[in-house]
C-alpha cells in the first residue's frame, strides 16, 4: 500500500523508533521495529480496535491489581539454544523463564476477569487461545528460589545431600573449637572463625605460627601476614566434603536436565506465553506514544466519503514540542477534503507549513494504517487509500547526475501504473527546479490526469497558474496558509476556498538578504505590472478575519454548552433535593399521627399541600379541560397528569367522578381531574403503550409482599403508602396472594386504621380477586 521510499519521505521510521523506544523489553522493541502500514483495510481497523481494548484494559483499576506491565529478561537465547540436543539451561536462565511465566500467567488471570466479555472482548478473543506450560511453570516455582538457585526441596537427594553438607558443617566447627580449647591455639588465629580455601575448611593462622601445627598449607593472603593452614583433623572431614559436594553437583545437573526436557516439552506454550508479553509490551508502548502526542484512533471510511482530519498535529513536530514544554510550537491543522473533492491545492508563503501539511497528512495515514494513535482530534476519518506515495523533498542525486526535477519524474514515472481509483498522491511543489511555465503546465497536467484515473491529490504549489486552475476546475479546492497582515509573518493556519500569496519578498528579507536587493526587486515587480500580492493580500486578510470569527464562535458554542449541562445538573439536583424534602416531610408528619401528636384530618390537608406543591408546576403547563367524568368514554384516549402516562379509557364511575384506565396492562381508577382527553385515538392493531410500575417521580403504583411475613408485610406496605400519599395516585394495589388468608386479614386491619385511605376493596377476579387489594386515597 505505501511504498518504502514513501515512508522515507514521510520519516516514518523516525515514528517506528519512538515507539520502540517505549517498549520495555529486548523482544518488543524487536517486535515495534517490525511494525509497517498493513495493506488490509479490515486489518488496519482489527489493529486500532484492539489496541482501544487494550487501552481500556491498562486502564482498568481491578486488573491492574493481578498484572503490572513491566519489562520481561530476554529468554530467546535459551530458547535458541535448545535446537542443541545435549543443551542444559543452567540455573540463571530457568529463573529467567520462570519470572516470564508467572508474568503470562498474572497477565491471562487480569484479562479473563468476568467483566472481560463486555469490557475488552476483542482483546479478550485475541488471547483466548493462549496457554501456558502448567508442569513447566509449577516445576520452576517448587525448584528455582528468588536469587535464581535451586532450592533443595527439587528433588529428595538433593535435600538429603544439602542436609549432610549443613550436619558436617556443623560437626567442623564443633572440632575447630573443641581442636582450639584444647592445644590454646586461638593467639595464632588470625580470625576466631574457621574459613574456606580452595573448597576445603581452613584456619587463618598466623604466618609467625605456621610451623607450630601439623597439617596442609592451601595458601597465602595477599599481604603475606595469614596463611591458611588444613590441620590434620580435618583432613578427613574436607575429604568428605568433597565427595557430598560433588554428588550435590551431579543430582543438580539432574535437576536442571529434567526441567530443560519440560521445557523442550513445552516450548509451543512457553511460545505463547512470550508472545502475549511481547504484544502487551508493544501495546503499552502505543499507549506510552498516544499519550506523547495526546492521540488517538482514527476509523476509515470509503473514498466517497472524504477525509477530516480535525486539530492534526505534524507526530514528530507534536513530541519535539511536548519535550520542549512548548505546546504553542505545534499549530493544528484542520485538513478536510469532502465527499465531492478530488483534490485539494494549497498555496501560501514559503516555510508557512505547505509541506509540513503533506506531510503530516501522508505521516497520520501511514500510522493509523499500522494500528497506531494519531494526534488529531476524536471523531477525525480517513479513506483507506489503495495506494499512498508521497513526491516530498529535494530528491536530487549529484553522484548519479539526478537534478531535484529530474528525480521527482523519474519516481512518478515509476509509480505512475500504480496510481488508479482510491490513490492518494501528495504532490510538494511538482514542476519546481524548471522552467516556471513548462513546470505549472506539467504540474497541471499531471493533476488533470491524476483526477480523470480517480485518485486524491494534497498538492502545494507556488505556480499561479495552478492557483487559479484550482479555483475554477470541478473537484478541486484551493486553500492557503495564512499569514499575519500586519507582520506579514506566517500563522501557520489552513484557509479554504482561496489562494494564497507566496511572499518571496518577505521570506528573503526574514532571511538577511541585502535590502538593496530586495528594493531593486520590488522595482522589477512594479515595471512588470503583474504582481497581484495586493489583491492576494486583501484576501488573505477577509480569512484571517473570517478565521479569528469562527474560533470564536466555536469558543461561545462550547461556553453555551457547558453552561447548558450546568443548568441541567443544577435541575436535577434541586428535584433530588425536593423530593428528599417532601419524603422527610411526609414521614415526619405520618410519624406524628402514629404518635398522635397530629390528628388525621389535619395530617390529610398537610398532604394535599405537599402533593399540590409537587405538581404544581406540571399543573401549570397543562390546558385547562373539564373535569367531568361523563366526557370520557369508553376507549378514550387519555393522559395521566401525575404519572406522565397514556393509557385507554375501560370503565366510568359517574357518582365518585373517576374513571378507570388501562395503562398497558395496569389498571387503575383516576379522578377525571387528573386525566387528559387526547384527540388521537389508537388504530386498529396498535396497543397502548406499557406503564411502568412507577411515574417520573419514582413513586410505585404497586407493591409485592408475597412470601413476607406478616410484620415484614406491614412495614413494607406502611413504606409503600406513606410514599405514595403525595404522588397523585388515586389508588394504588398490594399484591399479598391468596394462601390461608391469615396475610390479607393482617393487612386489611392495618389498612383500616392508616390515615388518608379512603377505602379498600380486593380486585376484581380477572385482575387478581382475593390475591390483590386495590386501596383508594382521600
Amino acid at each position: 500500500m505505501i511504498h518504502p521510499r514513501t515512508l522515507k519521505a514521510l520519516e516514518f521510521p523516525k515514528i517506528i523508533n519512538l515507539l520502540a523506544g517505549f517498549c520495555r523489553s529486548k523482544e518488543g522493541q524487536q517486535r515495534a521495529q517490525q511494525t509497517v502500514p498493513l495493506d488490509d483495510k479490515a486489518e488496519a481497523e482489527d489493529a486500532l480496535a484492539l489496541f482501544t481494548d487494550a487501552l481500556t484494559w491498562f486502564n482498568d483499576s481491578e486488573a491492574a491489581k493481578l498484572f503490572s506491565a513491566t519489562g520481561f529478561a530476554d529468554i530467546s537465547p535459551m530458547l535458541r539454544a535448545l535446537a542443541s540436543s545435549q543443551f542444559v539451561a543452567d540455573t540463571d536462565a530457568f529463573w529467567a523463564l520462570r519470572n516470564v511465566l508467572n508474568q503470562a500467567k498474572q497477565a491471562l488471570q487480569a484479562l479473563t476477569l468476568p467483566k472481560a466479555q463486555t469490557a475488552w472482548p476483542r482483546l479478550l478473543a485475541h488471547f483466548q487461545t493462549t496457554t501456558l506450560p502448567k508442569e513447566l511453570l509449577f516445576a520452576l516455582n517448587r525448584c528455582i528460589s528468588d536469587d535464581a538457585l535451586l532450592k533443595d526441596e527439587s528433588s529428595p537427594e538433593l535435600f538429603r545431600l544439602r542436609q549432610d553438607i549443613r550436619s558436617l558443617h556443623q560437626h567442623c566447627l564443633r572440632k575447630v573449637h573443641d581442636f582450639a580449647a584444647h592445644y590454646n591455639i586461638l593467639p595464632y588465629l588470625q580470625d576466631e572463625f574457621m574459613t574456606i580455601s580452595q573448597d576445603r575448611y581452613v584456619l587463618p593462622l598466623k604466618a609467625t605460627y605456621k610451623g607450630r601445627l601439623q597439617g596442609i598449607l592451601h595458601d597465602w593472603s595477599q599481604t603475606g601476614e595469614t596463611c591458611y593452614f588444613e590441620p590434620m583433623f580435618l583432613v578427613e572431614l574436607n575429604n568428605r566434603l568433597q565427595q557430598l559436594r560433588r554428588e550435590e553437583h551431579e543430582e543438580e545437573m539432574q535437576v536442571l536436565s529434567y526441567l530443560t526436557g519440560l521445557l523442550r516439552d513445552g516450548r509451543e506454550a512457553v511460545d505463547q506465553a512470550l508472545e502475549l508479553l511481547t504484544q502487551l509490551d508493544l501495546f503499552q508502548a502505543k499507549m506510552r506514544l498516544a499519550e506523547a502526542l495526546d492521540g488517538h484512533c482514527v476509523h476509515f471510511t470509503e473514498q466517497s466519503e472524504g477525509l477530516e482530519l480535525v486539530a492534526a498535529r505534524h507526530p514528530l513536530l507534536a513530541l519535539k514540542a511536548k519535550e520542549a514544554k512548548d505546546a504553542q510550537a505545534v499549530r493544528p491543522l484542520d485538513i478536510l477534503l469532502r465527499p465531492s473533492d478530488r483534490c485539494l491545492l494549497i498555496s501560501g508563503s514559503n516555510a508557512a507549513g505547505k509541506t509540513v501539511c503533506l506531510k503530516t497528512l501522508g505521516l497520520i495515514c501511514a500510522m493509523a494504517a499500522s494500528g497506531l494513535p494519531v494526534p488529531a482530534a476524536p471523531g477525525s476519518h480517513l479513506f483507506w487509500p489503495a495506494r499512498l506515495d508521497a513526491f516530498i523533498g529535494d530528491e536530487q542525486d549529484i553522484e548519479d547526475h539526478v537534478s531535484t526535477f529530474t528525480a521527482q519524474i523519474i519516481h512518478l514515472s515509476k509509480a505512475w501504473k500504480y496510481l488508479n481509483q482510491g490513490s492518494l498522491i501528495l504532490l510538494d511543489e511538482f514542476g519546481a527546479g524548471t522552467d516556471p511555465t513548462q513546470g505549472a503546465a506539467l504540474a497541471q497536467a499531471v493533476l488533470d490526469s491524476l483526477l480523470e484515473r480517480g485518485a486524491c491529490v494534497l498538492s502545494a504549489t507556488h505556480f499561479p497558474s495552478l492557483k487559479i486552475w484550482a479555483l475554477s476546475t470541478e473537484h478541486v479546492r484551493a486553500a492557503s496558509m495564512l499569514f499575519d497582515p500586519q507582520s506579514l509573518r506566517p500563522l501557520y493556519r489552513l484557509a479554504y476556498d482561496q489562494v494564497g500569496q507566496s511572499q518571496t519578498l518577505t521570506v528573503a528579507r526574514d532571511h538577511g538578504l541585502a535590502p538593496e536587493i530586495l528594493e531593486r526587486a520590488q522595482n522589477i515587480l512594479l515595471l512588470g505590472q503583474s504582481d497581484t500580492s495586493e489583491q492576494i493580500e486583501r484576501l488573505n486578510k477577509l480569512a484571517v478575519e473570517r478565521e479569528a470569527e469562527l474560533a470564536r464562535l466555536v469558543s461561545l458554542q462550547k461556553k453555551t454548552q457547558d453552561e447548558a449541562r450546568h443548568l441541567k445538573e443544577r435541575l436535577q439536583k434541586e428535584r433530588e433535593r425536593l423530593k428528599s424534602d417532601i419524603s422527610g416531610q411526609i414521614h415526619s408528619l405520618m410519624q406524628s399521627v402514629r404518635e398522635e401528636k397530629l390528628k388525621a384530618k389535619e395530617a390529610l390537608n398537610r398532604f394535599k399541600e405537599l402533593r399540590n406543591a409537587l405538581t404544581e408546576n406540571s399543573d401549570k403547563a397543562e390546558e385547562p379541560v373539564s373535569t367531568d367524568a361523563s366526557v370520557f368514554t369508553q376507549g378514550l384516549r387519555v393522559r395521566h397528569k401525575g404519572l406522565g402516562k397514556t393509557g385507554l379509557v375501560t370503565d366510568c364511575d359517574l357518582r365518585r367522578s373517576r374513571v378507570r384506565i388501562d395503562l398497558g396492562g395496569i389498571s387503575l381508577w383516576a379522578k377525571a381531574s387528573e386525566l387528559t382527553p387526547l384527540a388521537e385515538t389508537p388504530t386498529a392493531g396498535k396497543t397502548a403503550p406499557k406503564a411502568s410500575l412507577a411515574n417520573a417521580q419514582g413513586f410505585a403504583m404497586l407493591v409485592d409482599v408475597r412470601g413476607m411475613t406478616a410484620e415484614q408485610a406491614r412495614s413494607t406496605v406502611q413504606r409503600f403508602l406513606d410514599n405514595n400519599l403525595v404522588s397523585g395516585l388515586s389508588c394504588v394495589e398490594i399484591v399479598h396472594g391468596r394462601g390461608t388468608g391469615v396475610l390479607r386479614r393482617e393487612l386489611h386491619s392495618y389498612l383500616a386504621s392508616y390515615p388518608g385511605i379512603d377505602h379498600f376493596e380486593l380486585a376484581p377476579e380477572d385482575q387478581g380477586g382475593a390475591g390483590k387489594t386495590l386501596v383508594y386515597f382521600k
